[in-house]
């Protein structure tokens, strides 16, 4: 048997000021960092070995891994940064203030930007004063896999092709991985290892800072998951 972790980032500051973020590279809040050391002493509590960590890009999902291994007793504090694993790009939407978004494009429009399985927001431009607060990571990247926006499909299309060559053949060998991403990287994540259909996605939430474990048998087939902080727990959607 394996055990996949899946940890969304802390609450980042631009969450708390309710704007889009994607890939600008924002620090985590206080209530981030407290989520990320509450996840820490929830997985301490489970008491199994974590042999695999991995995170984006982004410092508020590199700082939540962090804090739980800060947190969790684990004796392995190394990990993989893959800008797979990075937030949904949002377009010209980032660094907006949804509620000032949803009033003028309006509530319909406005779903399907954020909640949509395959409609991208418009793209950012290549003035945009935004595009200066992204991770100094992605000069790693491949310049023609550097999107300018992304809808959550796109976002599938890079993050489980990662999943299933880097991550799945680990579990497969019996591996205990710990993933800390970010919302739509795991909607993403989920989608694949959930068999959630295209119209169904968009009911999936993913609360900040709470690990949500998915335990395989020696099959790859899923057992048990569920939330590990039961009060803050968000609807999972299983073969839908």
């Amino acid at each position: 048997m394996s055990k996949l972790l899946l940890v969304r980032h802390g609450q980042s500051e631009w969450n708390s000021q309710n704007k889009f973020t994607g890939w600008v590279d924002v620090e985590l809040s206080p209530v981030g960092k407290s989520e990320a050391k509450k996840s820490g002493e929830i997985i301490k509590s489970l008491n199994f070995n974590i042999d695999y960590y991995y995170t984006s890009f982004l410092k508020r999902a590199i700082n939540t891994l962090e804090i739980i291994l800060e947190n969790s007793g684990s004796k392995n504090k190394s990990y993989i940064k893959s800008w797979e694993l990075n937030e949904r790009h949002y377009g010209a939407l980032t660094g907006l203030n949804k509620d000032q978004v949803k009033k003028k494009i309006g509530d319909e429009q406005f779903k399907i930007y954020r909640r949509s399985w395959d409609q991208p927001p418009p793209a950012i431009e290549s003035d945009n004063e935004n595009l200066t607060l992204f991770s100094d990571l992605n000069s790693m990247i491949p310049a023609q896999s550097i999107p300018k926006t992304e809808s959550l499909k796109d976002t599938f299309n890079r993050a489980v092709p990662f999943y299933k060559m880097e991550i799945e053949t680990k579990l497969k060998n019996n591996h205990n991985i710990l993933i800390a991403a970010h919302g739509n990287s795991i909607r993403a994540l989920c989608k694949e290892i959930l068999q959630i259909s295209d119209i169904k996605i968009n009911e999936l939430e993913i609360p900040t800072g709470n690990p949500l474990l998915i335990n395989f048998d020696n099959k790859m087939v899923i057992d048990q998951i569920k939330y590990l902080d039961k009060e803050r727990a968000k609807k999972i959607i299983f073969n839908t």
